[in-house]
């Protein structure tokens, strides 16, 4: 209950200060709109010529393409605004008075700061989510999918999607946390931001359509096909309970290294301030 209420403590008060500037939230709105309509535009010039990237149909691109907008509106709500201020800590000293505080550090880096300019794309991502899971058949995946298909009814392929999801959510928070945790050594790393977004819009697209290198690389080195690809397939009934426990396994995994390594990287912290 203290950390919930603490949470509750941050939020608010992080809201109240990004309210100041609401106009901003309009524009975010409409540049979210415009990066999306961009995004489905692409994939219909692909489309539209009868071409099939790795056998995905139209609606099963969409809700990839819908997984990966969702993702990244939780990042740039909840973690951008995070990873960006351990850097200007560990360069100006100030960690050392979250060191200090009767808290969990490594909750309070990563919940202290919220934007709400990320809430119109994930606002975005769940209609088209919504949209696109009504439009899939039992083909979804094209006559590639063979006999591997899983018959899900939809409650239990929208379950799989959104459990997929928040396991895609951890994978994306730890891998950001990791490089964020870099900074105590290289304190030069404003440039995590730009690299989580490069990774994670390599997802934007079905994992399937690269070519096979890539392919092996986006699932195997850099987890991008469960983050956005997975929770699609539970839609299409083409992933079932071994895709979703390898998914729970890299997200656990990368969960714990995080706060592993984290703790590993404050042995080697020398105070800015003193």
């Amino acid at each position: 209950m203290r950390y919930l209420t603490t949470l509750t403590r941050f939020w608010s008060t992080a809201l109240a200060a990004e309210m100041e500037y609401r106009a901003n939230f309009v524009l975010t709105a409409i540049h979210s709109t415009l990066a999306l309509s961009g995004a489905l535009l692409v994939l219909w010039a692909l489309f539209r010529t009868g071409y099939e990237p790795g056998g995905w149909s139209w609606p099963a691109a969409m809700l990839v393409v819908a997984a990966y907008t969702i993702l990244d509106g939780f990042q740039a709500t909840f973690l951008t605004p995070n990873r960006q201020r351990v850097t200007e800590m560990v360069q100006d000293g100030s960690l050392d008075f979250v060191l200090l505080k009767p808290l969990d550090t490594q909750f309070w880096l990563s919940t202290r700061h919220l934007r709400i300019w990320g809430l119109p794309n994930l606002l975005l991502g769940i209609v088209l989510a919504v949209f696109a899971g009504s439009r899939i058949g039992p083909a979804a995946l094209g006559p590639e999918a063979g006999p591997t298909a899983y018959p899900l009814s939809p409650v239990l392929a929208t379950l799989g999607f959104t459990l997929a999801l928040l396991l895609g959510l951890t994978i994306l928070y730890a891998l950001g946390f990791i490089l964020s945790t870099l900074t105590i050594w290289f304190v030069k790393m404003h440039n995590i931001t730009t690299a989580m977004q490069a990774l994670l819009e390599a997802g934007r697209y079905p994992v399937a359509a690269y070519p096979p290198a890539y392919r092996a690389f986006f699932t195997f080195v850099l987890p991008v096909a469960f983050m956005t690809t997975t929770p699609a397939t539970f839609v299409t009934g083409h992933a079932g309970p071994a895709t979703l426990a390898a998914a729970a396994l890299i997200a656990t995994a990368l969960l714990l290294f995080s706060r592993w390594f984290w703790r590993f990287a404050l042995r080697s912290y020398t105070s800015a301030s003193s």
